[in-house]
């Protein structure tokens, strides 16, 4: 049986893990700037270099010296990058720390007949199956083999059909797809 020390020990340990392998993540590029996220971004030696930044809804960020960049669907060493080249033309070798402060860009949805519709903040990938899940799951009347997710691609929708009872059986598990960003799931 675990004492109060060690059961304490543990949660330390996993939650030491977990911050590992979020910045082992992020330090990889893994994460896809989107629009809500809010970037820390600072410049060493530059007091008045040192905010918040807001991904705006074009998926673009301001940032003073350097302008508009785009930031959508960069990781943050990407923006390191591009902040760091505009700014060498008003500060010799600019140290830039760029770090995401809130994954607040990374929404799916799931609407009609669940449990909870809604909005709902994801910072991991979720697929068809686990948004359900977070949805509280189909209510009674739903007509589960008639879902369809709503995607844009480069500006046009897509409807992409998705079959629960296949799923559910496990004989068609390739239709449960992992959701991108502002991903509608439709439950009729």
């Amino acid at each position: 049986m675990l004492c109060l020390q060690d059961k304490s020990l543990f949660f330390v340990l996993i939650g030491l893990c977990l911050v590992f392998l979020t910045s082992n993540v992020l330090a990889r590029g893994g994460y896809s700037l989107q629009p809500g996220d809010i970037l820390e971004i600072s410049v060493w030696k530059e007091p008045d270099l040192q905010r918040e930044v807001l991904v705006r809804p074009d998926g673009g960020i301001s940032f003073p010296l350097v302008g508009n960049i785009k930031a959508k669907n960069s990781s943050v060493q990407d923006v390191n990058k591009k902040i760091a080249t505009r700014l060498a033309k008003y500060i010799p070798d600019p140290v830039v720390t760029v770090s995401l402060k809130q994954m607040l860009g990374n929404r799916v949805y799931v609407v009609g007949k669940v449990l909870k519709p809604g909005e709902f903040l994801v910072n991991r990938n979720v697929d068809v199956m686990q948004a359900l899940s977070m949805a509280g799951g189909l209510n009674p009347f739903a007509a589960g083999n008639e879902i369809k997710i709503l995607r844009r691609i480069n500006g046009v929708q897509k409807s992409i059909p998705f079959r629960y009872e296949g799923v559910v059986d496990g004989k068609n598990l390739a239709q449960n797809i992992v959701l991108k960003p502002g991903d509608v799931v439709v439950v009729p």
